[in-house]
This record gives C-alpha cells, sequence and structure tokens, in this order.
C-alpha cells in the first residue's frame, strides 16, 4: 500500500526496538515511543496468517519492523502497524484531545453517513444523520456486510473509517468509492497520527498516544479492551485534523 510505504519512509531510522508485547487484543511495541495497533483478534482467536514468536525480532530497527505492516499475515501487519506508532511524534500543539464523537456527530447532522466498524457512538450518530450504514466484517443487529461499501460509500456525506483498514489493506478500494467533497475520518487506536494521511483525502485523524507504557503494556497482556485500557491511564485520544 502506497499510504504504508510513504509513511514508513518518513520515520526516523535505526531506533532501537527495546519490547514488543503481543496479547489476544492489542499488539504493543516500544522504540522511541510506546506504539499500539489492533491484533484484529476475535475471541482471543489470532487473525489469519503467522508470524515469528516477539524474541525472533531481537536488535531489529523499529523502522524496519514497520515495513512488516505491507504484510498479508493479519499479524505481522499488526506488529508493523504498532511499530509504525511507536515511531511517530506527536506535536501536542497540533492536536486536539477528546473523543471524535461529537466531531463525526456534528459533521453527520442531516447527512448521509457511512462506518466501517462497529465503533460504541454508532447509535448517537444514527439520531442526527439522515441515514447511517455500518459496515462490518462481523455484523452486528442493524450492520451491513462488508460487501455493501461498493454501494453505501458512493452516497455518503461523511465516512468514517476503522485504522484496522490499514492492517488487512481494504484502505485504499474504501477511498476509491468515498464521493468527491466527501468528508473523511480514520478512527482508533491504530491510526498512525501522520499527516501523511491527509495526501491521500484523509480530513481527520483520530488515535491515541501512549503516555505510560508500562501500565498500557500490562493491560495488553491481560487482553483487555481498549476501552476498558483507557480506564487505567497511560492512554491520551487525540485528533489531528486536515487544514482546509
Amino acid at each position: 500500500m502506497r499510504i504504508l510505504e510513504e509513511i514508513i519512509a518518513s520515520l526516523e531510522k535505526g531506533v532501537e526496538v527495546r519490547e514488543i508485547r503481543r496479547g489476544p487484543l492489542w499488539t504493543a511495541v516500544v522504540s522511541k515511543h510506546c506504539g499500539l495497533a489492533s491484533a484484529l483478534n476475535e475471541g482471543g482467536c489470532v487473525g489469519g496468517g503467522t508470524s515469528r514468536d516477539a524474541a525472533a525480532y531481537a536488535g531489529i530497527a523499529a523502522d524496519e519492523l514497520a515495513a512488516l505492516s505491507l504484510s498479508d499475515s493479519i499479524p505481522e501487519a499488526s506488529l508493523g502497524l504498532a511499530a509504525i506508532n511507536s515511531l511517530v511524534d506527536v506535536d501536542p500543539e497540533q492536536c486536539d484531545e477528546g473523543d471524535a464523537a461529537e466531531f463525526i456527530l456534528k459533521a453527520g447532522r442531516g447527512k448521509n453517513v457511512s462506518i466501517i466498524g462497529h465503533f460504541p457512538f454508532v447509535d448517537v450518530v444514527r439520531e442526527g444523520a439522515r441515514n447511517l450504514w455500518v459496515i462490518e466484517k462481523r455484523p452486528q443487529q442493524g450492520d451491513l456486510e462488508e460487501g455493501a461499501s461498493e454501494t453505501c460509500l458512493p452516497r455518503s456525506d461523511v465516512v468514517v473509517i476503522s485504522s484496522t483498514t490499514l492492517i488487512n489493506h481494504t484502505l485504499p478500494r474504501l477511498l476509491e468509492l468515498c464521493p468527491p467533497g466527501s468528508t473523511k475520518i480514520m478512527l482508533g487506536p491504530t491510526t498512525p497520527m501522520s499527516p501523511i494521511l491527509f495526501d491521500h483525502g484523509i480530513d481527520m485523524v483520530s488515535g491515541s498516544v501512549v503516555t505510560d507504557a508500562n501500565i498500557v503494556l500490562e493491560n495488553v497482556s491481560k487482553g483487555m479492551s481498549f476501552s476498558a485500557m483507557k480506564k487505567f491511564g497511560g492512554i491520551r485520544l487525540v485528533n489531528l485534523v486536515r487544514k482546509k
């Protein structure tokens, strides 16, 4: 994926990977910072593909590990995204803190909204939107199958895209389906807080910054959901909006 290749090329080179932590739901890499990425697991079952044990990557630089984000193996791609996020510098002066749900609610009021991934705020957005289509690989009640992207996205004024699409490499096609002038938001802890995403049509990136690696690593090992991890601290939600 060209987006990932450009982000990898922008990263600082030669920074040592100090720790890799894999849990059933999240992957964490500690280098310059602590980076998180979804393991894309359901019920503790590992996603498609295989990956070497974390010890096999001892001594590797984080930018080399980041190249695994291009792999067709889900565990390897997850590891690569976590490595990317461990190297991305987030300037707090350029970011807005807080939950992106309010931004999405305001942007989608009275409009057609597509959300790739079932986020906790979908019911609130549904109340204000003209139409809301939630598209999921594993649909919950009221969700649409992932194939619905082909018909729903071209009709959408606002498109919210889970950052896990960087792991399964479905993002390029989703962006192709978005109509010109639509507002596109990438959301989730896997999101690289990189302005390079703006060059590819994303209007807002909403992710997280780890402020206490020890707390987060422990909770990754415990298999906590992201919402549970937030309650223990060590994580700050951040948003970066493209300047018009």
